[in-house]
């Protein structure tokens, strides 16, 4: 059973930064990748970042200035840093896994900013 659990979401004003992190139950090599996700209210589900077991990193492209998505190889954490938030960051952030097996999903983490 794999699972992922996301950590580091709050209230923040605007302009502050967040780092989130997604702790995987096995080796994020296992993946094919692992990234980020955000929902807001009313709102569909929307890619922010992912990275390959190679490393490689993709963005939305509206958010590519501003976040940074990195992982810890030994402790199978990746995560999400995220500067300069803006209200309409405010969301519920899901950390996503891929495999040839299947895709995995974290429980989200509330992350509100501001104005």
């Amino acid at each position: 059973q794999v699972q992922l659990v996301e950590s580091g979401g709050g209230l923040v004003q605007a302009g502050e930064s967040l780092r989130l992190s997604c702790a995987v139950s096995r080796s994020i090599f296992s993946f094919n990748f692992v990234g980020w996700y955000r929902q807001a209210p009313g709102k569909q589900r929307e890619l922010v970042a992912v990275i390959t077991s190679g490393g490689t990193t993709n963005y939305a492209d509206s958010l590519k200035a501003r976040f940074t998505i990195s992982r810890n190889n030994a402790e199978n954490t990746v995560f999400l840093q995220m500067n300069s938030l803006k209200p309409e960051d405010t969301a519920v952030y899901y950390c996503h896994a891929k495999s040839n097996a299947g895709d995995y999903w974290g429980q989200g983490t509330q992350v509100t900013v501001s104005s």
